[in-house]
């Protein structure tokens, strides 16, 4: 499971102009994910990098999302390297936090987030390849990229589920506010399901809306 004390949350590469290579994720859903990972680990309190594949040319610059909602995130350029974890200054900033569990979402999925998680691995580092915040150009490169970082012993995760072992509780002060990262960027649905308990307990509380012998009374006046 993942410990949050222990976790550093890594986005890689979620760039404008990958985003427009993306196949195995509609891009709206990719983007509320990532936007995800950056609320929850600035709620978590988590270290959280961020770094982009020559930002000045066609891959272009990070979505604006990420540090917009988690302006605590450090980004940290690169000369170049495909693989993050060849930037010495990128595997720098994740040794000085002296945290061991890393989260890594990235696009493209084969590339961006594979590259650095095999390294991470080999490095000795326990990682959670988050699939479903990383997008790539066919179903087929992500199922093969999966079945490579798993054989390598990284460990495939969801958005959903990385928030739901970080928050841990429902009993915590904060518990609103995972929910609402939830509602807004992972299961819209679950808004629908808050909302009926929200009125059920209101009509437990002030009584029904509808008074049938109100309008039973006004029916017959």
């Amino acid at each position: 499971m993942i410990d949050p004390d222990d976790a550093v949350m890594l986005l890689i590469d979620h760039q404008s102009g990958l985003f427009q290579l993306v196949r195995d994720i509609e891009q709206h859903v990719l983007r509320g994910h990532v936007t995800a990972l950056a609320k929850l680990s600035r709620l978590a309190n988590m270290p959280t990098f961020t770094t982009a594949s020559v930002p000045d040319g066609p891959n272009g610059p990070l979505i604006p999302e990420i540090h917009h909602f988690n302006p605590e995130a450090v980004y940290i350029p690169r000369t170049g390297q495909i693989n993050a974890w060849d930037n010495p200054a990128w595997v720098e900033a994740i040794e000085k936090t002296g945290r061991k569990t890393l989260l890594i979402a990235g696009t493209l999925t084969s590339v961006c987030m594979a590259f650095p998680t095999i390294s991470a691995l080999a490095a000795g580092y326990k990682v959670f390849a988050i699939i479903d915040a990383s997008g790539n150009w066919s179903k087929m490169a992500t199922d093969i990229t999966m079945a490579r970082v798993t054989q390598a012993g990284a460990v495939p995760i969801d958005t959903y589920a990385v928030l739901a072992e970080v928050m841990s509780t429902w009993n915590r002060a904060d518990a609103m506010a995972f929910a609402a990262i939830m509602t807004d960027h992972i299961v819209p649905p679950y808004r629908a399901l808050i909302e009926s308990y929200d009125k059920a307990q209101g009509v437990q509380k002030n009584g029904r809306e509808t008074r049938l012998e109100i309008l039973e009374a006004a029916a017959g006046s």
